[in-house]
């Protein structure tokens, strides 16, 4: 079975709302290809294991999907649409990332691994990486991993690079607290929402860290996106509700808790994704030595914005890069979309990734 062919038929079935049967494709396809361990655990997630070695290395991926499209779905049926056209592959998951997964499975068996070899695909990453969670509370603790998110087209079009850091996610909810009193005689109350704004202008003033990695600058970001306060034109409100969504990097967080400082402020952290930095150069070198054998272009080492499973796998202890097929703007799209030659390449990078490493 070709990637493509794997790639399809993994597509085709809907995982947005329950993983269960794209789960079962992915056993049941490893049990029968592969003579690896294969197991299923409590949540959801499939892994499988091969070779044997002091050090592990993970090919990572999960394989639920965020809502369709409706063009995205058969229409009258369940399944998702798979088309084919111009070197492509279209569908909901093509990009993020059942095509990923599909080649890392395929590398996984044809592999003959330096050491250990793990094939992992979580559930729940796009709702805060639950599956990932689960696995590693539960004791999966590879020494590598090679996460298969989109790397392609970072430093140049069409060109598969290696991400060795990215940015996480925090979101939280600051709440203001006063006292309600007729607007007529407001100096009898506390008005949340004055309240409210001291804390809007701390924010506005925190200076959110910047950091260099792979000679590329990884800023983050902080902004308030919601405001919420108020019951009536004519009563002082005794509560008001911001929400601020932050873009941490490795290393530093800025100071938000400096709200907390104001009157009457309470500060909530609602997720917290954490960022990544792969810290073991060698290994990041030998990835990036087998994209650059497995591809024509000159691929580099390169950061992403956007926070993945790799956080919480390099929280825990397990130096992590990022290399997949899905580019930048596909993810999540109406018209999202892989490149079947990129899934090929994968493939091959992938399984030159497991051969010579650990080295």
């Amino acid at each position: 079975m070709s990637v493509t062919d794997l790639t399809r038929e993994f597509v085709e079935i809907p995982s947005h709302e329950d993983e269960t049967a794209a789960g079962d494709l992915l056993e049941e396809w490893l049990r029968r290809e592969t003579a690896a361990e294969v197991t299923r655990d409590e949540v959801g997630n499939v892994l499988a294991r091969k070779g044997v070695g002091e050090e592990t290395l993970a090919l990572v991926g999960h394989h639920d999907v965020v809502a369709p499209a409706e063009s995205q779905v058969v229409a009258g049926g369940d399944e998702y649409v798979v088309e084919e056209r111009d070197g492509r592959l279209y569908g909901r998951g093509t990009a993020d990332m059942k095509g990923a997964v599909a080649a890392a499975a395929i590398a996984f068996r044809d592999a003959d691994p330096a050491g250990e070899l793990v094939f992992a695909s979580f559930v729940g990453e796009e709702v805060g990486g639950i599956g990932a969670r689960h696995a590693i509370e539960n004791g999966f603790a590879p020494d590598y991993a090679i996460v298969g998110e989109g790397s392609t087209g970072y430093s140049v079009p069409g060109v598969t690079d290696v991400a060795v850091a990215h940015k996480g996610r925090r979101g939280s909810t600051i709440t203001a607290r006063g006292e309600r009193a007729h607007a007529s005689e407001q100096e009898a109350g506390e008005n949340a929402i004055y309240r409210a704004s001291d804390a809007v202008d701390g924010v506005r003033n925190l200076e959110a860290p910047t950091v260099e990695v792979a000679g590329e600058r990884l800023a983050g970001s902080i902004v308030v996106t919601e405001i919420e306060g108020g019951t009536a034109m004519n009563v002082v409100p005794d509560r008001c509700e911001l929400t601020v969504d932050e873009r941490t990097v490795p290393g530093e967080r800025a100071a938000l808790e400096r709200v907390e400082e104001l009157e009457g402020v309470e500060w909530t952290i609602d997720q917290d994704l954490p960022p990544m930095e792969c810290g073991d150069e060698a290994f990041a070198e030998a990835v990036l030595e087998a994209a650059d054998g497995a591809q024509s272009g000159s691929p580099q080492l390169v950061t992403k914005p956007h926070a993945t499973d790799a956080g919480w796998l390099a929280r825990a202890g397990t130096e992590c890069v990022i290399c997949g097929p899905s580019e930048p703007g596909e993810a999540h799209t109406d018209t999202e979309s892989v490149s079947i030659a990129v899934l090929e390449r994968c493939v091959d990078l992938y399984r030159r990734s497991a051969e010579t490493w650990p080295q």
